[in-house]
């Protein structure tokens, strides 16, 4: 008996899929059977997607809100529609696009033609919309260090023993690994305070 399966992804943490999964409930996908990403879609090495990928049968119907949940690489998305529709014999529906629903394919050659044509420009423009969000990210990351501000966390400052514990260092009574460990740091975090004090 064939089944039926959702698929999500988000990009990040932060972002909200109950948008994706409440189109998923309305469709009729079982909660159990909807499968869910929190990553880039710049390829399918997805583990809940690889899952997925592994489960299809003949006949089944793999759900999708839109084609960019899918993937955002042209040629992979191609690729991944070809197997699962071709090779696996399973069927698609993307629910923002009902030409791309894969169920009433036959012999169809017109209506073959517009989703091929449909999927393929929509894959198109998954993969442009992730290179214009990174270029305009790397832009905006440029920006902000030009006007003077800082990425990632704090920098750890060395504590009011560190002179102490590099004077024993100095006396070759401790290693470098000992003296770190001393000040329980990691051994690079102590070495960059070394050469910040050298400076």
């Amino acid at each position: 008996m064939s089944k039926i399966y959702g698929y999500i992804r988000v990009s990040t943490r932060g972002q909200n899929e109950d948008r994706q999964l409440a189109a998923m409930m309305d469709f009729g996908v079982s909660y159990r059977n909807i499968f869910t990403d929190r990553q880039s879609g710049k390829d399918f090495n997805r583990p809940a997607y690889r899952r997925l990928f592994s489960k299809l049968k003949p006949a089944d119907v793999l759900v999708i809100k839109s084609i960019d949940r899918l993937g955002r690489n042209y040629s992979e998305i191609l690729n991944q529609w070809r197997i699962i529709v071709k090779e696996f014999k399973a069927h698609i529906v993307v629910l923002d696009m009902p030409l791309l629903d894969t169920r009433g394919e036959k012999d169809d050659l017109t209506g073959i033609f517009i989703s091929d044509m449909v999927l393929q420009v929509l894959s198109y423009v998954a993969q442009t919309e992730r290179e214009f969000l990174h270029k305009r990210q790397e832009e905006g990351i440029i920006a902000a260090r030009n006007r003077g501000i800082k990425f990632g966390r704090p920098r750890k400052k060395a504590p009011t023993d560190f002179e102490d514990v590099c004077k024993e260092l100095l006396d070759r009574e401790i290693t470098v690994k000992a003296a770190s460990k001393k000040l329980e740091v990691c051994t690079n975090t102590f070495k960059r305070w070394i050469m910040e004090e050298e400076e």
